[in-house]
């Protein structure tokens, strides 16, 4: 397994106070990691424990394979960029002027990578443009700033909320700016955010953070089975309702409860209901469920769904 980063009980105290405590994850090469938790939870502090911004109290971490206490971790390091809590762009300069700043400090030409970059991101029409960054929108500036990551080619790029506050175009915007780079670039990502329902439209891997300790890692495709919808039929006589649908559904999608059966995933209804018919079974009700990935969220935090 290709990694890019694996913390190992990583842990970080304020005073009394773990930010973060005993956190495990694992991120291989090519995910678009979602990490996702509630203000307060964590995010952030692991964000920047893995960027070098603040050193951990305790556990460990290895990017692409190097130990954080290495010695080679400052090379390593230079494979990612990152976003965190917000752009940190010169709002008195222009876009271009922004990038040639970050060319300088990187120690690479300018020129030709500018233009290039620029219009990666959607942001070509600003290489003459003389606007100050500080005058743009929320959108542009975020874009920017992923244009000032993207200029030292990163294998490994960490967004910190980067669709908080942005506009609906802005949001579709930046979501097929991440996506177009994991695809075309190999872009391996870990992004923070609290909108659900958008990163549930990126993300292949989640990672879940409460009060300091990731207490679940999931695939996006594990996530999808375990969010299937589920239906509960009740009747007078559940055990011959289990009997006839058990000829019908597979035997781990179905199940006995108390006045009928539930079963989990896509099936044809109106197939099984024809079946509980032609055999006389009077329905008293049928009950649908569809979770979001909102309600596993909550129920894995230890709230409850729907």
């Amino acid at each position: 397994m290709d990694y890019v980063l694996r913390t190992f009980g990583l842990s970080k105290k304020y005073k009394r106070h773990f930010a973060v405590k005993d956190t495990d994850m694992t991120i291989c090469r090519g995910d678009i990691y979602g990490f996702v938790g509630e203000n307060g939870s964590g995010k952030t502090t692991v964000i920047r424990l893995i960027t070098g911004l603040i050193f951990p109290q305790s556990g460990r971490f290895e990017l692409f394979g190097v130990a954080h206490d290495s010695n080679e971790i400052k090379t390593a390091r230079r494979k990612i960029g990152a976003i965190v809590e917000s752009p940190s762009i010169y709002p008195n300069m222009s876009a271009y002027d922004n990038l040639k700043m970050q060319c300088m400090i990187l120690g690479i030409p300018a020129d030709e990578k500018i233009a290039e970059t620029l219009q990666e991101v959607g942001l070509g029409e600003m290489v003459k443009e003389k606007k100050h960054a500080g005058n743009f929108s929320l959108g542009m500036r975020q874009r920017l700033g992923i244009a000032m990551c993207l200029l030292g080619d990163p294998e490994f790029l960490i967004l910190d909320e980067p669709l908080n506050g942005l506009d609906p175009a802005g949001i579709v915007e930046i979501r097929e700016l991440i996506l177009r780079l994991n695809r075309e670039k190999n872009i391996t990502f870990l992004i923070s955010s609290h909108i659900l329902s958008e990163l549930s439209l990126v993300a292949t891997k989640y990672g879940i953070i409460s009060k300091g300790h990731i207490i679940k890692e999931i695939s996006a495709d594990q996530l999808q089975k375990e969010m299937a919808p589920t239906t509960e039929i009740k009747t007078d006589r559940p055990e011959d309702l289990f009997r006839i649908l058990s000829g019908l559904l597979p035997e781990d999608a179905l199940s006995l409860i108390p006045g009928g059966v539930r079963f989990v995933g896509e099936f044809d209804l109106n197939s099984i209901l024809s079946a509980i018919l032609d055999a006389g079974i009077r329905i008293v009700s049928i009950n649908c469920h569809e979770s979001t990935f909102e309600d596993y969220y909550l129920e894995t935090i230890g709230g409850k769904r729907g």
